[in-house]
This record gives C-alpha cells, structure tokens and sequence, in this order.
C-alpha cells in the first residue's frame, strides 16, 4: 500500500506531531499520506512545512476528518485536497471547537460528581493540542487508574448512553459533504465496516459522497470486496488509509501504511480531483 490516506497527530487525538508523522511516513516508503485530523485543519501547515524543509519526495494531501451524526450513529466524513484557507468551514470548525471544548468540560464534571478524580487541566495536558475530545477524558481516567483502557472507559462511563455522556454538538453528515465540496475537497465515507446501521451507507450515498474508505484495518476480506464492489456500482472512489494515531494510543486501528491505496487508485482520486476544478 503506497499512499496511507487516514492519519492523525497531536493537533486532535494523535500521539505524534503533524512534523513527527511527516518523518514517520518518511522512513517506512510510503510514496504519499494525509494528515486527517478530527474537526480541525490545525496541523496542515506545520506538516507541509517540514516536509518542504526536508525536500523529500513524499506526497501530501491536507485532509480533514468531520465527525457527524446519523440517526443513532456517529458517521465520520474525511475529506481531501482541502482549500485550509476557506472561510465558510474555517467559520464552522472554530464553532465545533467550542462545542468540543464546553462538551468536555461537561463529562469531566460527571465524572467528578460520579467520585473520579480527575481535572479539566489533566486532560488538556492530555490532548496537547487545541482540540479536546472523547479519547482525552479516556487517557485520564487510564492515567487515574480507574480504567484499563480507552475502550473500557468509553463502554463503563462516557460513551453514548453511559453516566458520564454528554450529548455532541449537532452536525450532520448533509452538511460535512457540502462544507468539504464548498472548500475544494472530494468527500468520502471514513470506515463503514465500523458503521453500526450499514443501510445508512447508502443514505450517506444519496446525500452526494463522492468515494468510499475501502481499505481499513478493521475490514474484513469479506467488507473489502463488498465496499469495493459497492464504490464501482455507484461510480465512488476507492479511498484506505490505517487510521493511524501513534503506537500505543487506544484510537489507532494500525501502524502507518498498513492500509490504504495503490498508484493506480490514487491516480483515480487525483484524477477525479482535477477534473472538477476545471
């Protein structure tokens, strides 16, 4: 797999520096990546900096990952070739960053209430950078050792339904693929093995997605050829990258590059890429 197309640093939920994944990607012969952080464009520039400083001849597409919700499901949208400079989403990811910010503040008093010691202040060293999510909280109940790992604290308390879950922010997938379209960007459909209400997948289709995250971690032999099969019905794109988030973090499905796209693939994307902006 040449081109790893879902990958995130500190700027959201990562472990490494957008400057540290560049130098990642660079030693283990990836030929491309993109950087997809959660709801920000915050590592963007820093990631392309470097790479400009060190002169390797390594591809980089900005990208973005939109957290949304469908139904009773959260559905993630990654977008590429993103315009970092557009004020329309650039306007709308300020509003998600309060929304964040405010939502996890809310859990973290739960928590206290609940009898877990653990402090706003802590998950901010947590998080690192300016965006605070779910997984921060997590790490800090990890670090009190009231749970064992990201997983257990999301199903024991600050996942959907549990004491400790605050409602998110409302932003739907309809607005995600017109925010990413209005930027520049080609929108594609993060994961959808991981999809609870797989016929969503086909709204989600309807509503103007233009590609598909075929390959992932988490599919199965089985799901690779079903979305693969359901991306060239539908005349979508074909998108993989391994959701990278650092060795060691609860969030990563993989190590870098162990998923996503050949030459021939990207070619398609950046093809498709083009010829919409002409």
């Amino acid at each position: 797999m040449l081109y790893d197309l879902h990958v995130h640093s500190t700027v959201s939920d990562g472990l490494l520096s957008p400057a540290e994944v560049v130098e990642a990607a660079s030693q283990i012969d990836l030929k491309g990546f993109s950087l997809t952080d959660h709801d920000t464009l915050g590592g963007i520039k820093e990631a392309q900096d470097y790479l400009e400083e060190r002169g390797w001849p390594l591809i980089f597409v900005p990208g973005i990952e939109l957290n949304t919700d469908f139904r009773e499901s959260e559905l993630h949208i990654l977008g590429y070739f993103i315009r970092c400079e557009d004020e329309k989403l650039n306007k709308r990811l300020r509003q998600i960053w309060s929304a964040r910010y405010e939502r996890a503040m809310k859990m973290v008093e739960r928590l206290r209430i609940m009898g877990l010691n653990i402090s706003f202040e802590q998950v901010q060293r947590i998080a690192r950078g300016d965006l605070i999510g779910r997984p921060h909280v997590a790490q800090a109940l990890m670090d009190k050792g009231y749970v064992f790992s990201i997983k257990e604290a999301f199903q024991k308390y600050i996942g959907r339904g549990k004491p400790a879950y605050v409602p998110r922010y409302k932003f739907t997938p309809e607005e995600a693929i017109a925010l990413i379209k209005d930027a520049g960007g080609v929108s594609v459909l993060a994961h959808p093995g991981l999809i609870r209400e797989q016929d969503a997948i086909f709204q989600i289709i309807e509503m103007g997605i233009e590609g598909i995250e075929v390959y992932y971690p988490e599919h199965s032999e089985e799901q690779l050829q079903e979305y693969a099969a359901l991306a060239r019905r539908n005349g979508l794109l074909i998108t993989g990258g391994s959701d990278f988030h650092g060795i060691g973090s609860g969030e990563s499905r993989g190590r870098l590059g162990c998923a996503g796209i050949r030459q021939a693939e990207f070619d398609e994307l950046l093809a498709y890429n083009c010829k919409r902006k002409t």
